[in-house]
């Protein structure tokens, strides 16, 4: 991962929009933070991220959702060091 990594332009980042599996995900010492972060320390400074399951039947997310995970996001890249005002969540 490091090498591809270091060569990339951009990052993409596909999170699970299900409660508890984007917390879990983002939280420090997952796989996701540790991946975003390396990304960034190798001057990866674009990153695109993606929500996976919001269409789900099962859960019935819309809106309300969609705001918290674009909070919870904003928040974590942040602490990363990429700008939040330069994000955009799909």
């Amino acid at each position: 991962m490091i090498t591809r990594t270091s060569q990339a332009d951009c990052a993409v980042m596909i999170l699970a929009a299900g409660a508890g599996e984007l917390e879990a995900g983002i939280s420090e010492n997952e796989q996701t933070w540790g991946h975003a972060l390396l990304a960034y320390t190798l001057n990866v400074k674009q990153l695109i991220a993606g929500v996976n399951k919001m269409d789900s039947n099962e859960l019935s997310y819309g809106q309300k959702r969609y705001e918290e995970i674009t909070k919870e996001v904003s928040t974590y890249i942040k602490k990363i060091g990429y700008n939040p005002d330069n994000f955009c969540l799909e």
